[in-house]
């Protein structure tokens, strides 16, 4: 079988400007954020993002890397709403399709199962109708006659998630309380690289855990990247809360500050020495 295991880099070089991308986690919980960092430091832009937002949204916004998001909320959890991500749609700079929760994730399976669409009652009477003009309704063709709204399916171009565990060979496990959206993601993707906290054996995926964690198949896996703290700051439970401290240094200072701080150096390691850094000085 194939070894899909590659770095960051090389994963972020197989994809370029203008696709659509799709990023797994939800507000600011196991996000890919080694392979988000990645991608900023490609030059890569003009994207269309599909995500539940968190820090992915608002770092891609700040940086200008955004075309068009596709979304039902941006979040940092202990801070409401995602104040790069805000800052950025205040300015306009980029276009939105915002999205009931349920109708994301019904489009996600749409996509995952090679559908143009599937029928959903969410949304239906609500403003999201008024926002989305181009959403359209269907009636059932049986007796009931009852309308839906058509949620098209999200296709995207790749998919970026990270798991607590993975093998070589793209199986992705997680081992927290919730799966979020990720398998949809990576099924209803061209392509899909999982970042993980720890590469392990295939037999030790299902050791100590139940069958049920085993979230991502190889066969929707494109490449596998070894990120231990990839999910940093965001929360990747058990293996590490989200980073409460830092979190808030991220929302507080400006946007070019950060990066220049942060976000400057040539890989994921200069990222991780410097947040450590910054602890050290707040000891």
């Amino acid at each position: 079988m194939t070894d899909k295991t590659m770095t960051a880099e090389e994963a972020v070089s197989r994809l370029s400007s203008g696709m659509t991308i799709g990023i797994g986690g939800w507000g600011s919980r196991r996000k890919p954020m080694a392979l988000v960092r990645a991608l900023l430091r490609s030059g890569i832009s003009d994207l269309t993002v599909v995500s539940c937002g968190g820090p992915d949204v608002g770092l891609l916004a700040a940086a200008g890397r955004i075309r068009r998001l596709v979304a039902p909320f941006a979040t940092l959890d202990s801070i409401p709403l995602e104040p790069h991500f805000r800052a950025a749609r205040e300015r306009g700079a980029f276009e939105m399709t915002e999205l009931d929760e349920a109708m994301f994730m019904w489009g996600l399976h749409a996509a995952a199962n090679r559908l143009p669409f599937l029928p959903v009652r969410a949304g239906l009477g609500s403003d999201v109708m008024r926002v989305n003009p181009g959403l359209r309704t269907v009636v059932s063709p049986y007796e009931d006659g009852e309308e839906f709204v058509a949620v098209p399916a999200l296709r995207m171009d790749a998919a970026l998630v990270h798991m607590n565990r993975a093998d070589r060979l793209g199986n992705g496990q997680y081992l927290g309380p919730d799966p979020y959206f990720d398998d949809l993601y990576c099924e209803a993707a061209d392509a899909a690289y999982i970042s993980c906290e720890r590469l392990v054996e295939t037999a030790e995926l299902t050791k100590d855990a139940a069958p049920q964690t085993l979230l991502v198949s190889r066969h929707s896996v494109t490449g596998v990247v070894e990120a231990p703290n990839g999910a940093h700051f965001t929360s990747c439970a058990p293996d590490h809360a989200r980073d409460e401290d830092f979190q808030k240094l991220y929302a507080t200072t400006p946007w070019r500050e950060f990066a220049e701080r942060f976000l400057s150096g040539p890989d994921e390691h200069a990222y991780q020495s410097a947040v450590q850094a910054w602890h050290k000085e707040q000891r």
